[in-house]
């Protein structure tokens, strides 16, 4: 007989290092945050992190997750972060009809990848499991479109973000801050043209981010600033949390995400949550992130990814137009008080893994 308890409990398998505050990331967030809530709500959460450097891991680490998925009961109901879950078909697809996977998609590997054995094996996990959970609205809809998944089986759990205090800032906007593991993906070369183009203006820019997960590229982006005069203006800190990330977020004017992909963007409702404006890429999810006020304004400025002189043209904006400037201000802190917490992503997650449970 099936009773409550093991309709409320559930195996989350997640990367290794979930919480390394050295290489923090918005999945890792996420995942964080909804096994705490889904503890707190009642349900019996069993984490379980898998080695390797997923999506790519190797064999030891696929054995590693087959060992573990083996030794599960049959119908267990298993919530797989989706970094580990897509890079592993030829272990998930065989346990799927003995498992209730729920597989949680923070970046779909097939935009990012042009490998057609990467997409594919991406297509089959999704297929074979018995939901999928995304974290934005953005993502399901590229999921449905490319994978030709069943509409009902993709779901919607969108990031919370905790209240915090009004960032206190500067009068000349010129404190700006990115917030993002430098990487190409993140677009820090791309601000670094941009900022150049704008040098003749005060400003000081504070690239928070891990500055391990591409060490030739951090390089690179030193010399470049040198290059183009800048490298005293920029400062890329390495990883921040907690209280060190909040005083960065506190002081600063408005956040620049250059990103040349992303599918929601935790650090926009970060930032909004302190009242600061972003300037971001019109990218994936991000547009919806940053929403629209009900007079149809935003809180930010967009600009094409991969486009120094557009996002060039927003800096200088930002910086000069003291009517803009205020408006934005103004704007995110109307956009602040409509953002969710985290409970309401709990909620959602556990909706879903309650309907495949029973």
């Amino acid at each position: 007989m099936t009773t409550l308890t093991s309709l409320r409990t559930v195996l989350v398998v997640v990367p290794d290092g979930v919480d390394d505050p050295a290489r923090p990331s918005g999945g890792n967030a996420y995942d964080r945050r909804v096994c705490r809530g889904l503890a707190a709500a009642g349900w019996a959460v069993r984490e379980e992190p898998v080695p390797g450097s997923w999506p790519d891991a190797d064999g030891s680490s696929h054995r590693s997750l087959a060992e573990l998925l083996g030794a599960a009961a049959a119908g267990t109901t298993v919530l797989l972060d989706g970094l580990v879950a897509s890079g592993a078909p030829d272990v998930l697809v065989p346990h799927a009809s003995r498992l209730r996977l729920v597989v949680l998609v923070h970046l779909p590997l097939g935009v990012t990848s042009l490998d057609p054995s990467v997409r594919a094996g991406e297509r089959a996990v999704l297929s074979a499991a018995t939901a999928v959970l995304t974290t934005s609205r953005w993502t399901r809809r590229w999921l449905l479109e490319s994978c030709g998944l069943p509409a009902g089986r993709v779901h919607v759990a969108e990031p919370g973000v905790d209240p915090a205090p009004l960032s206190t800032g500067s009068r000349s906007g010129g404190r700006l801050l990115c917030v993002a593991a430098v990487t190409p993906l993140k677009g820090h070369d791309v601000l670094l043209e941009a900022l150049a183009e704008v040098r003749d203006l005060p400003w000081t820019c504070d690239c928070v981010g891990s500055l391990d997960r591409d060490p030739a590229f951090v390089e690179r982006l030193r010399r470049r600033a040198g290059s183009l005069s800048v490298a005293d203006r920029v400062r890329l800190l390495g990883a921040r949390t907690g209280p060190r990330l909040d005083a960065r977020y506190r002081s600063a004017d408005a956040l620049v995400l250059p990103s040349r992909f992303e599918t929601y963007g935790m650090v926009l409702t970060e930032a909004l949550a302190r009242g600061l404006p972003v300037l971001a890429t019109s990218v994936g999810g991000l547009p919806e992130t940053l929403g629209v006020l009900p007079d149809g304004c935003r809180a930010g400025l967009l600009f094409p990814p991969e486009d120094p002189a557009a996002l060039a043209v927003a800096l200088r904006r930002w910086l000069v137009e003291d009517d803009l400037r205020s408006a934005l201000r103004a704007a995110a802190r109307r956009r602040r008080t409509g953002l969710a917490g985290w409970e309401a992503t709990t909620r959602s997650v556990a909706r879903v893994l309650g309907e495949v449970a029973a």
